[in-house]
């Protein structure tokens, strides 16, 4: 199994969630355990690279990377919400995204002065979301040592919106 084989399992599924969008899924890639090996082991590479002390994900597919790789670094992990979702006293940024806007919140106490934060989510498109994530996690006197994504829509400005960021992407569609 190598990234080429990871970018194989990764289906498109047009007009999703509307009209003109297609949609990355990456479920085929979750239920075949070797694939996310080897994205996990990627990614883990990289964050100990970064030093990471921390990772952190946006809400949802974020959880899914962010959760295993910190296990695997043996550091914490930071859930970054959608507004209301957090139970405790939270921080929220607003960001666009390829189609519409939104907010996504994180707890006050999540990170702090010293941390080194690597942030993970499924998809870099426009660069709303991780911008927003980062805006939060600096909000919070924190670093943001690098963000990782699974997959990267190269032809979308979104490293544009993350200048000067240490960003890896394991699979790239130009």
């Amino acid at each position: 199994m190598n990234l080429d084989d990871v970018k194989k399992l990764i289906r498109d599924v047009p007009d999703f969630p509307k009209p003109g969008i297609v949609f990355k899924d990456i479920t085929p890639v979750l239920k075949n355990a070797a694939a996310m090996h080897l994205v996990l082991d990627v990614m883990e590479r990289e964050a100990r690279a970064w030093k990471a002390n921390l990772v952190a994900g946006p809400e949802s597919r974020g959880f899914i990377f962010g959760a295993p790789l910190a296990a695997r670094l043996g550091v914490g992990f930071v859930p970054i919400r959608k507004p209301k979702k957090l139970p405790w006293k939270t921080k929220s940024a607003s960001y666009e995204l390829e189609y519409g806007t939104d907010r996504v919140e994180i707890h006050l106490d999540a990170a702090g002065k010293g941390d080194r934060v690597v942030i993970v989510d499924d998809l870099l498109a426009t660069g709303g979301t991780m911008g927003a994530c980062c805006e939060l996690v600096e909000g919070l006197g924190a670093t943001v040592a690098g963000c990782l994504f699974m997959i990267e829509l190269g032809f979308l400005p979104g490293r544009a919106k993350l200048p000067g960021r240490a960003i890896h992407s394991l699979v790239n569609y130009a």
